[in-house]
């Protein structure tokens, strides 16, 4: 049996033209779990972790439309909101998705904290954009009112808030979740972790806590880099990134893009030092992958629902495993 943590991409939840109403999330999840209960089927144990970014971005426009009269929430806050609402959706389509395969199985949601480093110099330099396009008399008055960090849009679409994405340290619910997992219930059982990255959170060492507390922080945390320390954390056989292409490329955009198939984790990073990989885009899914397999360990794969029990078979999508490493002298 393979222990998977499966990273699921926004598309799995909201796609381009979509309102972004409950039902239609309902509709891409009901698509997206078909392939998870077949796993499931075939024996697989599953941790399941996915993306926030509409989620978060219409909880922050709610925040500003509801000012006058609700107190609005820290972004840390709204981060953890998504992690129950997604994780909700996710447990009521793949539990269904099971029962129709005659599996009575258990999905749970865990509303995760990563720690994070105050000294991050993410917190120094904030780049990863949140929220929607002000003008930029109204960002003005925004820096001003809130103190917030606020950058012209390389499109000149307009300008918007820019947060910390610092790096996980430590997934402080993690061996829970490995303990769960190593207890082998009869039944499956299916963690749903780290949504969006996870909760940033940093240790307080005041004398006010009496000891090694937790307190949030306004930032968002890479949801694929979270992947890679939840798949070493609970000692995943595969770290499988899903996503909305078949696999991954090379020259991208052009007139003759490459597919890649099977590969090892030097051949994936000699591509990425070539700058093969958009920053927005496969970038982060490609480091996230570098930074699992770096132990020498497991095996990683990026590719879309349509084809992922034909990846793991060894048939489609980006399969990297780790190079042989020469022993040291």
């Amino acid at each position: 049996m393979a222990r998977l943590v499966i990273a699921l991409g926004g598309n799995a939840l909201q796609r381009a033209g979509d309102e972004g109403r409950w039902e239609e999330a309902v509709r891409r999840m009901r698509a997206t779990v078909g392939p998870l209960a077949e796993l499931v089927r075939g024996g697989h144990q599953l941790v399941v972790t996915h993306g926030n970014g509409p989620q978060v971005g219409a909880l922050l426009r709610q925040n500003e439309l509801g000012e006058g009269e609700v107190p609005p929430q820290p972004l840390f806050v709204l981060g953890a909101a998504s992690e129950g609402e997604i994780g909700l959706l996710i447990q009521q389509e793949l539990e269904a998705g099971l029962a129709r395969r005659g599996i009575r199985g258990t999905v749970v949601t865990v509303v995760s904290r990563m720690e994070v480093s105050p000294s991050d110099p993410g917190f120094q330099n904030p780049t990863k954009p949140i929220g929607r396009f002000y003008p930029a008399s109204e960002a003005l008055r925004l820096r001003r009112r809130t103190g917030w960090t606020l950058r012209e849009d390389p499109a000149h679409r307009g300008w918007r808030r820019v947060v910390a994405s610092p790096i996980p340290r430590r997934w402080l619910e993690g061996e829970v979740v490995r303990s769960w997992l190593a207890a082998r219930p009869r039944t499956p059982w299916i963690p749903v972790v780290a949504g969006g990255g996870g909760v940033p959170v940093v240790r307080h060492r005041g004398n006010r806590y009496r000891g090694n507390r937790y307190r949030g922080i306004d930032a968002v945390i890479d949801k694929d880099r979270s992947a890679a320390l939840i798949a070493r954390t609970v000692g995943a056989t595969a770290l499988v990134i899903v996503t909305d292409v078949p696999a991954v490329a090379i020259g991208f955009g052009g007139p003759a893009p490459r597919w890649l198939g099977a590969l090892t984790d030097r051949e994936l990073a000699g591509h990425a030092r070539r700058g093969e990989f958009a920053e927005g885009t496969m970038g982060p899914k490609v480091r996230a992958v570098l930074d699992f397999l770096r132990a020498g360990r497991g095996r990683a794969i990026i590719t879309d629902i349509p084809s992922l029990g034909a990846a793991l078979r060894g048939r489609a999508g980006t399969r990297v495993r780790p190079a042989r490493r020469l022993p040291k002298r």
